[in-house]
């Protein structure tokens, strides 16, 4: 039986002032009915492709199948598949390479297409958190956010001058008991939050990765005070910790009375290339045509070429082919952090306090300064000796001292930069 979904007219409240009075492209609004069979469309200004210079696209990529990476495999685009990619595009992305998302999805977080949910591909997972952001959150408007939160986003609600109410976070993901605490207490004079942004696997900065009994807590805070979730997980698959995987809001969904509450975003740029630049988001077919509009008027599409090679390559691979290389990047990133860890435990030992992350590519550590403030010795002695790092301030939204600071794990000369750090840190 396919799991009850809200109901499309509960989205209109959640929906921006700027989401409702956008109107559909003309253009692009009349894409879909190309798709009919013999229909010759002189809708669009589609330059002629006889005029485009490439006739083939050939990529060379290391097979996901060997480890020891001797086994190369040559993917060709040509004819229809580049044809495609050199066009114009339907906003939502290339047909093949959506679709190829869809199986995916059901595949790793158990969705299946046509229960409720949709899918729309976007200039890496930024492009479409932005466009998420500007849909359901009016100026002025408050927003709950994990903290310490992802730096990146700050500025999409900063711009907005958003009322940003930060929930504590531990080891063990966002509170439950904070959120709990900050809804209850609500003042009745307020508007109330409708939305909850957070980084489950991996959290940048924290390195956290909620465990199954936060997220459902937390998706049952969310039904019970009509939020909705945008789960960030570029993350996802970088996890490495012993325990099983964690299942995803978007999965765990499914275990409550009706679905469509969780607006999932994930990448492409930690386990193929950053440079692609290819992100999609899966969620409440509402929210992404609202997404689909704004792209429509924007950018009018991810870029058609970038598309067609992701979907070459990852069709080539097949689902099992793609996750025994997802499997080998997080290998990768779990070594990376045992031996920054080492080094950290060699040269900040008594000087700084951690947890060891279970995902994606950053340390978060606590210096043990008289002054709890990492921004100054971050800025000056730091970066005099070499070492560049994030103070922590910068992922807090009112800006306060912290001692924390972010580290990135994955960088082969971090050991020489901890070594620096550890004299740094002894002023």
């Amino acid at each position: 039986m396919a799991p009850q979904s809200l109901s499309p007219q509960l989205y209109q409240s959640f929906l921006s002032d700027l989401a409702k009075e956008r109107k559909p492209s003309p253009i692009r609004g009349l894409y879909p009915l190309e798709a009919k069979p013999g229909l010759i469309s002189l809708l669009a200004g589609k330059p002629n492709a006889s005029t485009f210079p490439l006739t083939s696209v050939t990529l060379t990529s290391h097979s996901p199948t060997d480890p020891e990476k001797r086994t190369l495999i040559t993917t060709e685009i040509s004819g229809k598949e580049l044809a495609e990619g050199l066009q114009y595009g339907p906003t939502a992305g290339l047909p093949s390479l959506v679709g190829w998302v869809y199986g995916l999805q059901e595949k790793v977080h158990g969705r299946k297409k046509g229960e409720g949910w949709g899918v729309t591909i976007g200039g890496g997972s930024q492009d479409v958190i932005y466009k998420a952001v500007s849909s359901l959150v009016n100026r002025g408007e408050p927003v709950l956010v994990e903290s310490p939160v992802y730096a990146g986003v700050l500025p999409m609600f900063q711009a907005l001058h958003c009322d940003l109410i930060e929930v504590e976070t531990d080891a063990n993901g966002i509170s439950s008991s904070s959120l709990r605490n900050t809804l209850q207490n609500w003042p009745s004079s307020k508007p109330k939050p409708k939305v909850l942004y957070t980084v489950p696997y991996g959290c940048n900065p924290t390195g956290m990765t909620a465990t199954t009994e936060r997220r459902r807590e937390v998706l049952g805070l969310a039904r019970e005070y009509n939020l909705i979730i945008l789960e960030d997980d570029p993350y996802y698959y970088l996890y490495y910790g012993d325990a099983p995987r964690p299942p995803s809001y978007f999965a765990l969904e499914l275990e409550q009375p009706e679905v469509g509450r969780v607006l999932r975003f994930d990448s492409l740029s930690k386990i193929l290339s950053s440079g692609l630049r290819i992100g999609f988001a899966s969620g409440p077919e509402e929210l992404l045509r609202a997404i689909d509009m704004h792209t429509a008027i924007s950018s009018l599409q991810t870029s058609s070429l970038t598309q067609a090679i992701a979907f070459a390559l990852l069709n080539q691979w097949g689902y099992d082919d793609f996750i025994t290389h997802t499997q080998t990047v997080s290998a990768f990133y779990r070594q990376k952090r045992d031996v920054f860890e080492a080094a950290m435990q060699k040269y900040l030992k008594g000087l700084a306090e951690w947890e060891s992350p279970e995902a994606g590519m950053f340390f978060w550590f606590k210096l043990l300064l008289d002054d709890n403030d990492s921004e100054a010795l971050v800025r000056t002695k730091a970066y005099e000796n070499g070492v560049l790092a994030l103070p922590g301030t910068v992922f807090l939204p009112d800006g306060r001292k912290t001692p924390y600071v972010r580290a990135r794990s994955a960088c082969s000369t971090g050991i020489k930069q901890m070594k620096l750090a550890g004299g740094w840190a002894r002023r």
